[in-house]
């Protein structure tokens, strides 16, 4: 069988247009493994494929990406951040940023996640993408006790229905800031209008508990 013929075919064609070509057999066959690894959920050993992988072939974005979630995945959130970044300079692509900052909430480097979520509203990027980025910033500052910025952050706008999950999760975030403030009226409303977009929400329970709703 052709070395990563279960890729897609822009991946391959990716890995084999960065990689020498001394190297390519190998960059795909590592690629493969990591690939199966990490959709299988075994992200420890997907990192260690796609590391393979990426010493083979450093300027493939393809294993950059999947490396750096890979490594997130782990907690690893140095390596994580490292790659991920990598990856957005070489694509442009701000898909990521969410995790990002998740990376720099943990390291505890709070100017850095100001000006990364700064940096996203500067490239731009999807709706999804935005949710996720606000949902991660706005937890930030109400860990730091912000809590009228990080209403300003999250403010849900419309409530409606078939809601996308990022939004759900935008407004899990904007239902515990509402709580903050005192504003236990607001925070029913969300949660309220989580349950009528997803009542079988896994984290819903912990979050009513958490707010004290019930």
């Amino acid at each position: 069988m052709q070395p990563g013929a279960q890729l897609p075919r822009w991946v391959r064609d990716e890995v084999v247009h960065s990689t020498p070509k001394d190297r390519r057999e190998a960059a795909l066959n590592e690629l493969t493994k990591g690939l199966h690894e990490y959709a299988s959920g075994r992200f420890g050993p997907a990192a260690g494929a796609l590391a393979r992988a990426k010493d083979l072939s450093p300027r493939a974005a393809t294993i950059r990406e999947l490396l750096g979630l890979s490594l997130y995945e782990t907690g690893q959130w140095s390596r994580a951040l490292q790659e991920l970044r990598t990856y957005r300079r070489l694509t442009g692509d701000s898909d990521h940023m969410a995790n990002e900052l998740d990376c720099l909430r943990a390291l505890k480097r709070h100017q850095d996640i100001e000006k990364t979520y700064n940096l996203f509203f500067e490239l731009g990027g999807g709706r999804d993408s935005e949710d996720e980025v606000r949902v991660v910033f706005a937890s930030h500052l109400l860990d730091e006790g912000d809590v009228k910025a990080a209403w300003q952050v999250i403010k849900p706008g419309r409530l409606v229905a078939n809601a996308p999950e990022g939004a759900l999760r935008r407004w899990a975030v904007a239902a515990r800031v509402a709580a903050a403030a005192g504003d236990f009226k607001s925070a029913r409303q969300l949660i309220e209008a989580i349950r009528a977009n997803g009542s079988d929400l896994p984290w819903l329970a912990d979050l009513e508990s958490q707010l004290k709703l019930h």
